[in-house]
């Protein structure tokens, strides 16, 4: 129910208790949903969808003021605003914190229980746990449409990430090759891009490895040499990962290298392995002026060698098990072993052969790609995967960029827009994980054949389509008078890509005939941080054009990122993570270091953490001080405006100067106000509101008045009139900023005949032209700057408050 006015006023401002109640009004009244049935303007904007493992920290809390502050505005500017919430199901991340708790509470693994009982306990846990986001989002406010709050793993989200594989593939957009992934051994699944991290070593250093009993070494090149074929010559090449050396299929000289001129073409014989390998020559891979100007090619384990690989037409090889051993093709000494134990090894059977060089710092440094989940070093690894093809989706992202469809805010950024749809590699959408959304694609197997799918699979037999039934169908028409079956993939797709379809499969979509997809689509506005233009803003835009044939919103605005002191980014994996119900609440460096000892850090994460927090604590008190004014200012005016009906304003010949002053005053913030929000310059608004009831309405207006409230009552009624203009307006101004407390003092306001319930569904002030009075503003000022003087006079004779001396000015008059 409505929050009960007729209290007394408290006398100071409490964020709990006025903060208490009007979030759960809004949403019953209805003035967070948005109207398929509406003829007003629209605006649409949907919530970057939160993991549903976590909490939000203050990164988050950023992204939702901004956020509301927009849809806020919107509203009272007379939109029709849908702001629709949602919670990603985080494939990843949500299957590594169950198989956890599994293991912790019931010392079980997935594949203990297999993948439907398995699944069922990742509902389970959503349910039980994934819940916390949605009463942060409440707690701060959030004038989101819960009414329309979508899941990715919904029925509907779900429908609609089939269907657009589907059609992707129909259209020979998805297409099954084997390239090379980035492969996390710790979790057996590829990641994407966006969950590689870097480490740069400037010089050689051990690191820990999860999985591994040792320390690491990294940031050094190892030489050793390769023997010719039939002679005594060799080639001395140089690399960081010793390891692959088992996946060497070619070494590579520049074509012009006198020093290799008459080695091009020979074979080079491998010392672990039975194999030979040509000596080829490649100028774009090979720096003549780089170590020994040889270079090994590992076509299945590095981009670059992948790329030479089928440019030379080499043999691919693959080292690795899924679990980051090495595999039988390195010989029975190595199968079973940990690829950073086989290094070691390798250099020990080297040493022993006559053939090792040693080692030196690999200068100017190396950049080390870990998973940002496990922390595992990333290996690139070929595998058979679900692709997408990119290249003409990025070049349509573009062109709506450059014609205007599409406009991106702060605009620097669309530099990056530009570099990185233009660079675009086809992007590779297979997770083999079981938490997501299971791929519907189906392998053909013959009568005989074992049922699994072969590591050397024939892409042929895929057929891809909703059901089972289907599958088989198709499969037999495809393979005519073949006694078969079908068995799905048991991959899952990249979390990105359901959430590439986020801005229209929460309307509806495929369903052409939804109102919602009708009223809503395309969007208005995406607002996110700049780090994910590229993951999901641009992935958005791309199959938005082509599944929907429309860029699915018309602005993109980047937000700046929230770090700690030390300039790195809000991480759970760090420490610096701040709740920011903390932040409204308060909360002691004891307890957030308690946090700290209850998560999953590693122990010496823990101690960098708490040292970080010893350091950077101090709690936020932001603008509490500006709420405080603002309340203990509207306590004094409602003192002084009682048994006053709101009415229009007086006639200009019964105003004061400090009335028309400070009306004139209120249209330069309307105006200021507007524009910071029309151009997304929130400092713009949030500053001239500031200014406006700080500086002008209470130090300047409110003292000037005072006297005539105190002694003459009666006679004030024009400024009665305009104070009350002025508190209303101002509430009204700042109320898409601080939600809470505006309507709090709002509805404390004497209220118009006709007034609407709340200050949330009132209309924005705009600036009246007729109101503007700079002959009056230039009069306060000269009284202003008056008055700075003496109290500067004041200070320099260091005269007593308590003194009253007498103050001549001397005034020239045009």
């Amino acid at each position: 129910e409505k929050k009960d006015m007729t209290k007394t006023f408290a006398n100071s401002y409490s964020p709990k208790h006025v903060e208490a109640a009007w979030d759960a009004w809004w949403n019953k009244a209805g003035f967070y949903r948005g109207d398929e049935n509406s003829t007003k303007p629209r605006f649409v904007m949907m919530l970057p969808p939160p993991n549903v493992t976590g909490t939000l920290h203050i990164g988050h809390a950023l992204t939702v003021a901004v956020q509301d502050t927009i849809a806020r505005w919107r509203r009272m500017k007379g939109f029709n605003v849908l702001w629709l919430p949602g919670v990603d199901h985080a494939g990843i991340a949500t299957q590594v914190v169950v198989e956890k708790k599994l293991k912790k509470d019931r010392n079980v693994s997935r594949h203990d229980m297999g993948r439907e009982a398995f699944v069922a306990e990742v509902w389970k846990w959503k349910e039980q746990y994934g819940n916390s986001i949605n009463s942060q989002l409440r707690r701060l406010g959030s004038s989101l449409d819960w009414s329309r709050e979508a899941f990715t793993m919904d029925a509907q989200l779900s429908k609609a990430v089939q269907e657009a594989f589907l059609r992707l593939h129909e259209s020979k957009l998805i297409y099954r090759d084997q390239r090379l992934v980035n492969w996390d051994s710790q979790l057996k699944s590829a990641v994407s891009d966006l969950e590689v991290d870097y480490l740069t070593f400037e010089k050689p250093e051990k690191i820990s490895v999860p999985g591994h009993d040792r320390k690491v070494d990294f940031g050094l090149l190892w030489e050793w040499a390769y023997k010719v074929e039939g002679s005594d010559e060799e080639i001395v090449i140089a690399t960081t990962r010793p390891e692959t050396m088992f996946g060497d299929t070619a070494v590579a000289v520049h074509p012009e290298d006198p020093r290799y001129k008459h080695l091009q073409g020979k074979m080079l014989v491998h010392p672990l392995v039975d194999r030979k390998m040509p000596i080829i020559v490649d100028a774009e891979l090979v720096d003549m002026e780089f170590g020994t100007g040889a270079v090994k090619v590992t076509p299945a384990h590095d981009p670059n060698d992948f790329v030479t690989g089928g440019k030379h037409k080499l043999q691919f090889i693959n080292i690795l098990n899924d679990d980051g051993t090495m595999n039988e093709v390195c010989g029975a000494k190595y199968v079973g072993m940990h690829r950073f134990n086989a290094r070691y090894e390798v250099i020990k059977d080297l040493t022993e052969k006559g053939l090792y060089k040693g080692s030196k710092p690999n200068t100017p440094g190396m950049r080390l790609g870990v998973s940002s989940r496990t922390k595992d070093v990333i290996e690139p690894v070929l595998k058979p995967q679900w692709w997408v093809d990119s290249k003409q989706m990025a070049a349509d992202a573009l062109a709506a960029a450059e014609d205007g469809r599409l406009t991106i805010i702060p605009a620097v950024h669309n530099k990056k827009w530009q570099d990185w749809l233009g660079n675009i590699r086809d992007w590779c959408i297979s997770r083999q994980l079981w938490w997501g959304h299971r791929i519907p694609a189906y392998y053909t197997l013959f009568e005989g054949e074992e049922r699994m799918i072969p590591k050397s699979e024939d892409f042929n037999r895929w057929v891809v389509a909703k059901t089972e039934e289907e599958a088989l169908k198709l499969a037999k028409e495809k393979f005519p008078g073949q006694e078969l079956t079908v068995m799905q993939d048991e991959d899952v797709l990249d979390t990105w890509f359901s959430s590439g379809l986020f801005p229209f499969s929460t309307l509806g979509w495929p369903d052409v005939s939804s109102k919602d997809l009708e009223a809503f689509y395309p969007n208005s506005l995406l607002e996110t941080g700049w780090d994910i233009l590229f993951f999901w803003v641009a992935r958005m835009v791309m199959m938005g054009m082509v599944l929907t044939g429309k860029v699915p919103f018309s602005h993109v605005f980047l937000h700046a990122m929230v770090r700690d002191a030390h300039g790195r980014k809000m991480s759970k994996s760090l420490g610096n993570v701040i709740d920011p119900l903390d932040v409204i609440q308060g909360i002691k460096l004891e307890q957030l270091q308690a946090r700290l000892d209850a998560g999953n850090l590693d122990p010496k994460e823990v101690v960098r953490a708490k040292d970080s927090q010893k350091k950077d604590f101090q709690r936020v008190e932001g603008y509490r001080h500006f709420c405080n004014k603002l309340w203990n200012a509207t306590k004094f005016a409602m003192a002084n405006l009682e048994g006053y009906t709101p009415g229009p304003l007086p006639a200009k010949s019964e105003l004061k100067s400090q009335d028309r002053y400070i009306l004139s005053r209120l249209q330069a913030c309307c105006a200021e106000a507007n524009r910071g929000m029309e151009e997304y310059d929130f400092s713009v608004t949030t500053t001239g509101c500031y200014s406006f009831f700080l500086y002008e309405l209470c130090d300047v207006y409110l003292e000037l008045s005072k006297p005539l409230f105190g002694s003459e009552p009666a006679k004030a009624k024009p400024q009665q009139a305009v104070l009350h203009r002025c508190l209303e307006q101002a509430m009204r101004l700042l109320h898409p900023l601080m939600p809470f407390v505006t309507e709090e003092l709002w509805q404390r306001l004497a209220r118009a005949e006709g007034d609407p319930d709340s200050i949330m569904i009132a209309s924005y002030p705009e600036k009246e032209e007729g109101l503007v009075d700079e002959e009056a503003e230039k009069d306060i000022k000269c009284m202003l700057d008056a008055v700075g003087v003496v109290r500067s006079m004041r200070d320099s004779y260091a005269i007593k408050p308590a003194h009253r001396p007498t103050v001549y000015v001397r005034c020239n008059t045009a």
